[in-house]
């Protein structure tokens, strides 16, 4: 299962063509790259440094995956989560999905965006001029998620 944490940047281009290449019924692929914001809750942020604890994050992306997997008739999907000090601008995360066709795709995709952005066991810094700062969960990564539950 393609789930990675990393400090390295990612190719977005390549990454997309080698999980289209896994499967040639693939009808589908949706993805979607988050970025570094520079302004978050009206100050300016210089940098983003995101920890998380190894091993047991790359088993929450698993299973994130494998609840999106038992939703829709996905292919396959790719997560890539970068960690580390990263500036604004900068890729922080990938979720790509392939299936038969967009409808699932473009669920799936959100589903998992949904889970990362709530569920996943990321703790994330930001630096502004007024000092550092640990970003607290929104109310409406919460309320995304609540439309998933059955």
């Amino acid at each position: 299962m393609p789930v990675r944490v990393q400090t390295a940047d990612f190719d977005l281009s390549t990454e997309v063509a080698q999980l289209r290449l896994s499967n040639p019924r693939v009808g589908a692929v949706v993805s979607f790259v988050g970025t570094v914001r520079d302004l978050n809750d009206g100050a300016a942020v210089s940098e983003m440094e995101l920890e998380h604890y190894p091993i047991m994050t790359e088993r929450a992306l698993e299973q994130i995956v494998e609840q999106a997997k038992a939703r829709w008739p996905i292919f396959d999907a790719l997560v890539i989560h970068r960690v580390g000090p990263l500036q604004p601008r900068e890729q922080i995360v990938l979720v790509a999905v392939t299936s038969p066709h967009r409808g699932e795709a473009f669920a799936a995709c959100e589903f998992i965006m949904d889970y990362l952005k709530t569920q996943a066991p990321f703790w994330k810094k930001e630096q502004t001029p007024q000092g550092e700062r640990w970003v607290d969960a929104r109310e409406s990564d919460d309320t995304a998620l609540a439309k998933w539950a059955q």
